[in-house]
C-alpha cells in the first residue's frame, strides 16, 4: 500500500467515525440547541482541541501504554464511561428550555468550551480508536512518525470541525423553531441524555469484551 493510499484509508475511517452519532455529536448538538451557534462552535471548537490531544496521544503513547502500562487502560475506560453517565443523567433529569438559557451564551462560553474539551478527553470511544488504528497506519516506512502524526491530526481536525460545525449551524436552527415550544426542548435534552448513557455504556461494554 502507498503512502497516499494509506492517507485515503485513514481519511475513510476516521470520517466513519466521527460522522456516525456518538457523545461528541450529542454534546455540539445540545450546547447549540440550549446556547445557540456561539455555543455550538465554541463546543465544536473544545471537540477539536480534544481531538488534537488524542492525535498526539495516539502517535506517542500508544505504543507505551499497551507495552508498559497496559493497567491504566481500563480503570481510565472505566473513569470515562463513568463520567460520560453522569453527564447523560444531568441531562435526563434537567428541565433546560430554550428561553430559559437565553443570554447565556457569552456568560458560559469558557464553560462551554472547557466541558468540550473534557467530554472529548473522556470518551472511551476515542481511546479505543487510537489504541486500535494508530498502529496500523503510523509505520516507519512512510517517514518519521512525528510528521505522520501531524498529517492524521491536521485531517482529525478538519473533518471534526466541518461535520461538528454543521451540526452546530443546524442545532443553532432548530432553536429558533424551539423557542416557543419548550416542551418539545426539554424532551429533546432528557433525549440526548439518554443517548449519553447508552452510547457509554456501550462503549465501556465494547471496550470490556
Amino acid at each position: 500500500m502507498t503512502y497516499t493510499e494509506n492517507l485515503w484509508l485513514f481519511f475513510l475511517l476516521i470520517l466513519g467515525i466521527i460522522i456516525v452519532p456518538g457523545m461528541d455529536m450529542i454534546y455540539v448538538l445540545a450546547s447549540s440547541l440550549s446556547g445557540g451557534r456561539r455555543q455550538g462552535l465554541t463546543a465544536t471548537g473544545g471537540m477539536m482541541t480534544g481531538g488534537a490531544v488524542h492525535t498526539l496521544y495516539g502517535t506517542l503513547g500508544t505504543g507505551f501504554l499497551v507495552a508498559f502500562a497496559p493497567r491504566f487502560f481500563l480503570p481510565l475506560l472505566v473513569l470515562g464511561a463513568a463520567y460520560m453517565i453522569w453527564v447523560g443523567f444531568s441531562l435526563v433529569r434537567s428541565s433546560i428550555t430554550v428561553s430559559s438559557v437565553e443570554g447565556a451564551g457569552r456568560r458560559n462560553g469558557w464553560t462551554t468550551f472547557r466541558q468540550a474539551v473534557t467530554t472529548c478527553l473522556l470518551n472511551p470511544k476515542a481511546y479505543v480508536f487510537v489504541l486500535a488504528v494508530y498502529p496500523q497506519f503510523l509505520k516507519p516506512v512512510y517517514g518519521p512518525i512525528w510528521l505522520q502524526g501531524l498529517v492524521f491530526g491536521v485531517m482529525t481536525l478538519l473533518i471534526q470541525g466541518l461535520v461538528y460545525g454543521a451540526v452546530a449551524l443546524a442545532g443553532d436552527r432548530a432553536r429558533s423553531l424551539l423557542t416557543n415550544s419548550p416542551a418539545i426542548t426539554v424532551w429533546i435534552g432528557r433525549g440526548a441524555g439518554a443517548l449519553l448513557i447508552t452510547a457509554a455504556a456501550v462503549t465501556l461494554w465494547e471496550s470490556l469484551r
